[in-house]
């Protein structure tokens, strides 16, 4: 690690509004793997720990003083361990600090790489956050492609979301083509893996409940209430 990483931690974390110590948080671990994977064993105790400020890097692994060693990964010897700390037993415990020679370009790797995961997660959060704070409401979009054999079509919002209108949300009458602007009701939105899942609907029987709410300001207003609403399919 260095100090150059730690800044740029800092200025990742300052534009995308991200957890300072979440992400320290979740390198450290994702260090810890590292070290068990290249240079110890599943079965080691190891700790990674990082100096917020310097970037200094320190590994341990916690180990059980033994008097005859048959697994060095968990286990020191007596003499070795009194080094660590000169009060010990047989049956205690020390941390053993480690110092690999290449472990810091494993470490930078590995920090870019979780920097990189944490962002991405981030940016998903946020655009799932956007949007559920507009389920319910009217929404306008550009169709980006259809699907002939289900009817679904794909629509691309803002902030590069995109919505789905299944079948089923369609109105008998509704003809797309690619590029056109479509107005939908957000209707539905979950998390996925990729992103946020967002449902749209032009058959939802709060769509023209909005529709009226926006061109007849008594009923924005609640001056004039709509107490039911039929709709007919010719």
């Amino acid at each position: 690690m260095s100090k150059e990483l730690i800044m740029a931690i800092n200025q990742i974390c300052a534009e995308k509004e991200l957890p300072r110590d979440i992400i320290l948080g979740a390198i450290e671990e994702a260090l810890v793997h590292a070290y068990r994977k290249n240079y110890a064993s599943p079965a080691a105790n190891v700790q990674v720990t990082i100096d917020q400020t310097s970037g200094d890097l320190q590994i341990f692994c916690e180990k059980q003083v033994v008097e005859e060693v048959a697994d060095g990964a968990v286990e020191i010897s007596l003499a070795d361990a009194r080094k660590i700390d000169k009060n010990v037993e047989v049956g205690g415990q020390v941390l053993d600090q480690r110092e690999p020679n290449d472990f810091g370009r494993i470490a930078a790797q590995t920090a870019k790489q979780v920097i990189l995961q944490r962002i991405h997660e981030a940016e998903r959060d946020q655009l799932y956050d956007f949007y559920k704070q507009r389920e319910g409401e009217l929404i306008t979009g550009q169709v980006q492609s259809i699907d002939y054999r289900s009817n679904a079509v794909t629509v691309t919002l803002s902030k590069k979301a995109e919505g789905l209108i299944a079948a089923e949300d369609q109105l008998p009458n509704d003809r797309y083509r690619v590029g056109m602007n479509v107005r939908t009701l957000l209707a539905e939105i979950n998390k996925g893996t990729r992103g946020p899942q967002i449902r749209l609907s032009r058959t939802h029987r709060n769509m023209l409940r909005r529709l009226l709410e926006r061109e007849i300001p008594e009923i924005y207003s609640g001056t004039v209430e709509v107490k039911k609403i039929g709709r007919a399919h010719v």
